[in-house]
């Protein structure tokens, strides 16, 4: 197979590692530098030849692809796959633009830069099963695929796999603050919360357990961890905080796919 990744930035090199020597990859980015091992560079669209089975990964940032969809429509009328991990075009839009039905969305997370992410995907009606098939084996090596029953189940995705590693960030540098108010020097909280953080994750993945079993592992009966979950969850204030935190980021996402 042949793939055309357009954008080869941190997630378009990460599946172009996971790619080569297994396929002939062809990386379309006038602004990268270097490009990963075993790929090769193409300097215009018109030099791509539409090869059986052709898939065109689209990695650029959403607001660069209608400056391209005019030259890709032409390799769609080759019977070319269309895999898009831009944020916020729908399958609609990517249909539409590049005057085909064999397209497929996908939304990947940045841990997916170090193989360690999850994608969720949704393929247009008109996709074959080979098509799903394809984009699967392709997404594979940054992370689990997961394949969503409708598209508009992508903006909830978007909200909690797409921007939770954020999430996750900033309760750790909250974390690490209130180490330091707390007494401790800041550099030494940080390093504190941030191992805890990278630490707990490695159990969580490690143990199959529920997580609220994990949770009660660490907490004794009238201990410190107990008081410190009996401030979080006063007045529902977690389950709050996420519930505005995934409703605000769905709303964006749905806003941005117009």
């Amino acid at each position: 197979m042949t793939i055309l990744l357009l954008g080869c930035g941190r997630m378009g090199s990460a599946l172009a590692r996971g790619w080569a020597g297994r396929h002939r990859v062809q990386v379309f980015d006038p602004m990268a530098g270097e490009l990963p091992d075993g790929t090769e560079r193409a300097t215009t669209l018109n030099d791509i030849e539409a090869a059986n089975e052709l898939t065109i990964v689209l990695a650029v940032k959403p607001q660069v692809f209608g400056s391209l969809a005019q030259d890709l429509r032409a390799l769609a009328a080759c019977d070319a796959l269309f895999v898009s991990i831009m944020a916020g075009i729908t399958l609609k839009r990517l249909s539409n633009a590049l005057g085909s039905a064999r397209v497929i969305r996908a939304m990947p997370n940045t841990p997916a830069a170090i193989g360690r992410g999850i994608t969720a995907a949704v393929a247009a009606r008109d996709c074959r099963t080979e098509d799903i098939a394809t984009a699967d084996a392709l997404l594979l090596p940054t992370g689990p695929v997961v394949w969503l029953d409708n598209e508009n189940q992508i903006d909830a995705v978007t909200a909690l796999s797409g921007s939770g590693p954020a999430y996750y960030f900033r309760f750790t540098e909250a974390l690490a603050a209130a180490g330091a108010a707390a007494g401790l020097p800041s550099a030494l909280a940080m390093q504190l919360a941030r191992t805890t953080f990278t630490g707990a994750a490695a159990l969580a993945e490690a143990d199959l357990a529920p997580l609220a079993e994990l949770r009660r592992q660490v907490t004794s009966p009238g201990g410190t961890t107990a008081a410190g979950l009996r401030a979080m969850e006063a007045d529902d204030a977690i389950d709050r905080l996420a519930g505005a935190i995934i409703y605000g980021a769905a709303e964006r996402s749905r806003q941005l796919a117009g």
